[in-house]
């Protein structure tokens, strides 16, 4: 009587053993797709850029980005005319930000490099205005996905000296 009972027992502990294990490895995949959908981007993203006297940006001027990516910008004013003549930055812009509307403030601006004041909810980075052979580097991270424009903001560049940070 007591082997009769031994082989149902051994059965139960051997089907409970085995959905256990059934258990801990849909617990274990479970984990490896939360780890991989929190993946977060190491990789920095490095942009060069060089202003020109004929108010142009060279350099990599359409930027894509994963969202969250730290990108390390570095403009280097590559002109021969004085900063009071032909000073140059980067200013990255928030998606929806008019550019026409941005260049008139920033116009007036001059006191702090062209920076206007009234448009710094819609500023996401900004270097230094530089004179030639002057450079700036920004390290930013931005985090929503879109595209967000970037200029130079000394009078008059904003049409010209321009390009796009894609994040997506």
């Amino acid at each position: 009587m007591k082997k009769l009972f031994l082989v149902p027992a051994l059965a139960a502990v051997v089907f409970l053993a085995a959905c256990g294990g059934s258990q801990t490895a849909d617990n274990n995949a479970e984990t490896t797709e939360v780890a991989t959908e929190q993946t977060v981007v190491t990789e920095t993203k490095v942009v060069a850029l060089e202003g020109h006297d004929n108010m142009t940006f060279t350099g990599d001027t359409e930027i894509t980005v994963k969202a969250g990516q730290e990108i390390k910008l570095t403009l280097k004013n590559v002109g021969q005319l004085p900063k009071e003549a032909m000073g140059h930055n980067v200013v990255v812009l928030a998606p929806g930000t008019d550019l026409a509307d941005f260049g008139g403030e920033a116009f007036k601006a001059k006191d702090d490099d062209y920076i206007p004041a009234t448009f710094a909810s819609s500023t996401v980075a900004h270097t230094k205005l530089l004179g030639p052979g002057e450079e700036d580097t920004i390290t930013f991270k931005i985090d929503t996905p879109g595209v967000y424009e970037f200029v130079c903001s000394f009078p008059g560049h904003w049409g010209t000296m321009r390009g796009t940070i894609t994040v997506e």
